[in-house]
């Protein structure tokens, strides 16, 4: 008796969740994308208010910094022919 008691309620707790889950997921999902889409609009807005804050109308903005030049580096040595001897 003990054992169809816990697999009623096993599947009694299983379509339960199942029945909840399809009437809470849109709003859940729904909720997520909000949080999601408001957290995304803040970050941009940051942004763009430091990039308007530092530049004047107008003027043009390099963001990339040219690269340094590398220098060869030829103090490793000289380049040594080598003969094949038989």
């Amino acid at each position: 008796m003990g054992l169809l008691k816990t697999i009623f309620y096993i599947l009694l707790f299983y379509y339960a969740f199942k029945f909840l889950a399809k009437l809470f997921a849109p709003f859940l999902m729904k909720k997520a994308a909000e949080t999601i889409k408001n957290k995304a609009e803040q970050q941009y807005g940051q942004h763009r208010q430091q990039q308007k804050s530092n530049v004047q109308e107008g003027k043009t903005v390099i963001d990339k910094h040219p690269g340094t030049q590398k220098q060869s580096k030829n103090s490793v040595g000289e380049y040594v022919d080598f003969e094949e001897v038989d």
